[in-house]
């Protein structure tokens, strides 16, 4: 058997599932194809030819590697393939994106023949992916006289890479199609149980919203060849939940453009909307692929003769239809004018925010990764050749206004912004290229990220980087034949890469799957770090967070940097006294509540929320950062007083120790280097030099939240609301009840105390109410399933130390076994409590799900369709979200509980608390106070 054969055996199986023959990304198997295309007489050599010329990965592959040195080889004289002339062989090159293809070009453009030399140079002047390694030698090449090599940095200096591409066409025809009313989740574009495949793109792609939905897209494409199909989210945002460059692809491989002739399903270019636009996470997605996001508005709030909303009796806003965007309808978008059009011509609204400068450069570059290192590719010729820059770029967008406070992340960005004007102050709307000090990359999204990082030839990870984290955690708690076949590769690329990873390639340490989120709130050690993770929940109490798609987590690893404008502030401040019997988790949800009476509409949406919530430490006030991804907020940012952040930062560095201790540093020793900067960012702090971040006071808001903190009388809990006969608002997060709302007699199937919402507090709550149950009921039994997962081992390690795991471990039907992990998901549940791995569980819905048509009350974040529970046809099923102690009562119960029902049972319990006058003594460990 060779590597040959087991690929034909892989591409009858893959016929049988109706795919067409898997990208080749070995390069042993490419070696193989060569061999059978030297002979001209092997019977396999035109399949063989096929799959080296359009199946073979570019970048850093193995595969682009062999393929390029056989091109090289064929340029030179040294084969003869009669149907890949020397032209042929230059395209080919021209298509492999950096990598060993820019050393094989630079190779003959810097050799000794000169008319090879000049066609590699007319291809390098094209490429764009070049790194330090690449840029020294043409920059030495010049430096001794080499003619090409002063021909190539004046091309590069002048950027024509970019300035010679075609402009983005004024006209671009679109039609419609409805992909759903109300909020599209990434998990309709690309499904959480689907995760395994999303490194396969074809196979992915038949994932996306249903097979129905994709036949009836290329019906449209049949009927309108001119026009590109456009994905709209009717009466919602397009892309909330998940920051899944997979979802991207998914509608770009639906709808997109072919990136290029020689390799397979990678298209760009997508055409998404929504009547309230994007989400911020998707929307920087779409331009990762140089595509377009428009915010329709097409439905409006209808206002009577005074001016007035009218509302309903339910005292939600009348919509009325400012224009039909209808499946099937034709319409035209000018980027000149920024306009939209109907099939008339009639202008319907601007759409100028989708046709910025910078958008539009993605638009014509073929995507953000290409604009990112043209830039530096530029920036880099002028200053060889000791020429004045002279950017072909559009000017960052820089706002500012003279004696205009900062906000928090104002500051953040001012400090770690590069290439500004200097002694700039930037404010919210700036265009910043920003210094990111902290990337993680999860594991069902990180196969993807290992794949953009071979495709911009990336080797290491960017020694301005202070550490990058590869997690385990969406794939924890089923270890089945996908995760083993996926997960191992991933941990040593990622290790190799640079990356302190989850799993430990050398098997020295015990893997480790924590949440990712976790760990990096854990991690980031200075309140004025950028992290940037391939999670939406990617928040942090410590800096500013974003969650990003896995290029631009790719894009951040390769190059420390990221690309964005300075996000407006939403601030939040709170006034009042918690009642005793709440949880914090209480305070989180009524702040959603409060700010949509307050203000009426989502001021949240694609801002940051600057949460005065000084008193919190890390661990805590991560709860509320965490859900802000479900406010569709952009990112948070905590503000803390000193001995709060002090602590915080204290206990980063024990769990930053435990991580080393338990051999998981590298070689650079990022972990070690980590609790060097912890110890400086809290000296600083002592001494009055550098404080715990705060706005200016005279700071400018998008606008202001105050949460009355004594308008909370009762545990609240997040609906999905799904038989709401507005289907636009079922599975949003702004469905907020008190638990009276249920009367004591919902039915519960399920509880769920897990996920990145829960941290070690939790867990303790969990072990207190079990005991105070049982003394108060004599002995404590599930009417429903209770399903507990620790976010991280360290949380579990503390609680065996003071002595919760016991009391957990006592009540408890099942325990995870790291030595024998689960080999397949559970699709039934007994009424007992499982202590499940640390990881995402439930709420990542890839592995483990509820059973269908379920109600499931759960700590997480994830209460869209399908994602934590599917639906029967006889019933929907619920992922409804409450706090700690109404999970842990409810599955005890098999129904929500009445008021006083919970009071008993929460009495004397130490539940998470938040008082904002007080203040943490730095020596704590614990917010319960």
């Amino acid at each position: 058997m060779s590597l040959y054969t087991d690929y034909l055996t892989e591409i009858e199986t893959r016929k049988g599932e109706g795919l067409n023959p898997k990208p080749i990304d070995d390069g042993a198997l490419v070696a193989e194809l060569i061999e059978q295309i030297k002979d001209t007489g092997n019977e396999h050599r035109d399949a063989s030819l096929n799959f080296f010329i359009y199946n073979t990965l570019p970048g850093t592959t193995s595969a682009a590697g062999v393929k390029a040195k056989f091109l090289k080889d064929i340029i030179l004289g040294g084969a003869t393939v009669a149907e890949i002339s020397g032209e042929f062989a230059f395209e080919l090159l021209s298509h492999m994106k950096g990598g060993p293809s820019v050393e094989v070009l630079l190779d003959l453009a810097l050799g000794d023949d000169a008319a090879i030399a000049a066609q590699a140079a007319e291809v390098l002047k094209t490429q764009v992916f070049l790194y330090e390694a690449d840029t020294d030698r043409l920059d030495a090449a010049y430096k001794a006289g080499n003619a090409v090599a002063k021909e190539l940095l004046e091309s590069y200096a002048k950027a024509e890479f970019f300035t010679k591409l075609p402009e983005v066409e004024e006209e671009i025809k679109v039609v419609t199609y409805i992909a759903g009313v109300g909020d599209i989740s990434t998990d309709l574009l690309s499904p959480g149980a689907e995760a395994h495949s999303r490194a396969d793109r074809e196979l992915h792609g038949k994932c996306m919203i249903t097979p129905e939905a994709q036949a009836e897209i290329q019906d449209l494409q049949k009927q309108h060849p001119d026009a590109r199909v456009m994905l709209i989210a009717e009466k919602g945002t397009m892309g909330v939940g998940s920051s899944r460059m997979s979802g991207v692809n998914n509608v770009a491989l639906w709808t997109g453009k072919k990136a290029s002739p020689y390799v397979p399903f990678i298209n760009i270019a997508p055409v998404v909307a929504g009547t309230n636009g994007i989400s911020p996470i998707f929307l920087t997605t779409v331009g990762v692929t140089g595509g377009i996001g428009i915010d329709l508005d097409n439905w409006v709030k209808k206002l009577d003769a005074d001016g007035n909303v009218v509302e309903d009796e339910d005292g939600e806003a009348v919509l009325e239809e400012a224009y039909s965007v209808a499946t099937g309808t034709v319409l035209t978008i000018n980027s000149k004018t920024k306009t939209l059009h109907d099939a008339s011509g009639k202008e319907l609204k601007s759409v100028a925010a989708a046709f910025t400068p910078q958008k539009m450069e993605f638009m014509k570059a073929g995507g953000s990764y290409a604009v990112v290192f043209g830039k530096k590719l530029q920036t880099f010729a002028a200053a060889a050749l000791g020429q004045e820059l002279k950017s072909a770029y559009a000017p960052s967008k820089e706002i500012t206004a003279e004696g205009q406070g900062l906000t928090a992340v104002e500051k953040i960005f001012n400090r770690n912004a590069l290439g500004v004007t200097p002694g700039a102050t930037l404010l919210a709307g700036s265009d910043v290229r920003v210094q990111v000090n902290v990337v993680g990359s999860q594991d069902t999204t990180g196969p993807m990220t290992a794949q953009e990082l071979e495709a911009m030839a990336a080797t290491v990870i960017s020694p301005s980087v202070d550490v990058g984290y590869q997690s385990g955690c969406h794939t924890a708690s089923v270890w089945d034949k996908k995760a083993q076949a996926n997960i191992p590769k991933l941990m040593q690329f990622m290790n190799d890469f640079g990356l302190i990873t989850a799993r430990d390639p050398k098997g020295k340490y015990h893997a480790m799957t924590d949440v990712i989120h976790k760990v990096l709130n854990d991690i980031t050690v200075d309140d004025w770090d950028v992290i940037i993770g391939g999670d939406s929940h990617t928040r942090m109490s410590k800096g500013v967070a974003f969650g990003a798609d896995s290029g631009t987590v790719a894009l951040a690893l390769a190059t420390g940097e990221a690309s964005m404008p300075v996000p407006e502030s939403v601030k939040v401040t709170f006034k009042g006294q918690m009642a005793e019997h709440l949880d914090f988790r209480d305070v989180v949800h009524a702040t959603q509540a409060q700010m949509l009476d307050q203000h009426g509409d989502n001021v949240f949406q694609g801002r940051v929320i600057e949460v005065h919530i000084g008193t919190l430490l890390a661990d805590q006030a991560f709860t509320f950062t965490d859900w802000t991804a479900e406010m569709k907020a952009k990112a948070s940012i905590c503000i803390s007083n000193d001995d709060t952040l002090i602590g915080s930062l204290e206990l980063a560095k024990s769990r930053i120790q435990v991580m080393i201790d338990k051999g998981m540093d590298n070689e650079a020793q990022l972990l070690a280097g980590l609790i060097a900067k912890a110890d400086k960012r809290i000296a600083d702090i002592k001494s009055g030099a550098n404080p715990a971040l705060t706005p200016d006071d005279n700071a400018k808001y998008f606008a202001e939240v105050v949460v009355d903190l004594d308008a909370i009388d009762e545990p609240m809990i997040a609906d999905p609301d799904v038989n709401n006969e507005d289907v636009s608002k079922r599975y949003t997060h702004d469905t907020i009840r008190p638990v009276s709302y249920y009367g004591g007699d919902k039915k519960v199937n399920l509880g769920f105390v897990g996920s990145c919402m829960v941290h070690k507090g939790d867990m303790k709550i969990v072990a207190q109410m079990l005991k105070n149950l049982e003394k108060s009921m004599g002995k404590v039994e599930f009417n429903a399933p209770l399903v507990v997962a620790a976010p991280t081992y360290n949380i579990i390690d503390e609680l065996k130390e003071e002595g919760d795991w016991e009391i957990l471990e006592k009540y408890s039907g099942f325990e995870f076994d790291d030595l024998f992990p689960k080999a397949e998901a559970r699709t039934e549940y007994e009424n007992i409590m499982y202590l499940e791995r640390p990881g995402c569980n439930l709420c990542m819905g890839n592995q483990e799900k509820a059973a269908k048509g379920d109600t499931v009350l759960a700590t997480s974040t994830r209460l869209f369709q399908g994602r934590v529970v599917g639906d029967l046809p006889e019933k929907k099923g619920e992922s409804l979200l409450a706090s700690t102690p109404v999970v842990v009562l409810s599955a005890i119960l098999g129904r929500t509980p009445t008021m006083e029902e919970y009071k008993a049972a929460v009495e004397g319990i130490d539940l998470t608390k938040f008082a904002p006058p007080l203040a943490v003594p730095s020596t704590t460990n614990s917010a319960h106070f």
